[in-house]
């Protein structure tokens, strides 16, 4: 989105009507980084101040927040109804999920359409045993999360909704994951990595231009280690 340059005031501080990336980081319970993706992708309406500061709309963060409301509860009704989401892994059509209930269940929480396709297509000829289902966002994973309680978490750390970091340290403290297996899946590397170091401890992380050569002996364990993890 292109930058508006208005000065606000001499002080470049924001009107009632925007919120500073911080604000709204917290009100959000993002990472600014999250935010930051989010205003470039146009999900949410900013501009930059003369003095070079970012000002987000809050009435375009009340949009979004209402579009993901209803979208969790979209995904709330599904499993109220018992619904399950699509298994893409297995390229067979045949055996439907009733029928493979032994099947480990593996949910991927990535918003990039790119990595949702390379992750399936190498599922499918690695691991076809295996039900894969996709998440879209923080939100949408988290809440189907709770429906398929499944063995393998592959989660990226740059999502909307609900940033990664704060998603596994939510599912980390619930006894319900405690025999979930995480993987981190991220374009960041390096430094870049520092600010969510308080929820990758012990967390496998792939990088993601790496992700064809370090990421199927990673699920390999994570499969092999939920198996032999009693569920609660």
């Amino acid at each position: 989105m292109t930058a508006h340059t208005t000065d606000f005031s001499a002080q470049d501080t924001a009107p009632d009507d925007v919120s500073t990336t911080i604000e709204v980081a917290k009100q959000l319970g993002l990472a600014v980084r999250s935010v930051q993706l989010m205003v470039d992708r146009g999900e949410l309406v900013a501009w930059k101040t003369a003095g070079g500061h970012r000002r987000i709309s809050r009435a375009s963060v009340q949009r979004w927040l209402s579009q993901r409301q209803a979208g969790g509860a979209a995904v709330d009704a599904h499993a109220v109804a018992g619904a399950r989401p699509e298994a893409a892994a297995n390229p067979n059509p045949n055996p439907t999920s009733s029928e493979r209930r032994g099947a480990p269940r593996v949910l991927l929480i990535e918003d990039s359409r790119h990595y949702q396709n390379l992750i399936k297509l190498l599922m499918q000829q690695q691991f076809p045993h295996a039900e894969l289902s996709v998440a879209d966002d923080g939100i949408a994973g988290l809440a189907m999360a709770g429906q398929l309680q499944p063995e393998v978490l592959l989660v990226d750390i740059l999502l909307p909704g609900i940033d990664g970091a704060t998603l596994i340290t939510g599912l980390r403290s619930h006894r319900t994951f405690a025999g979930s297996q995480l993987i981190v899946i991220t374009s960041l590397d390096g430094a870049e990595l520092d600010p969510y170091a308080f929820a990758l401890t012990g967390v496998p992380v792939v990088h993601k231009p790496k992700l064809v050569v370090e990421l199927p002996a990673l699920l390999s364990a994570a499969l092999q280690a939920a198996a032999a993890t009693p569920r609660p």
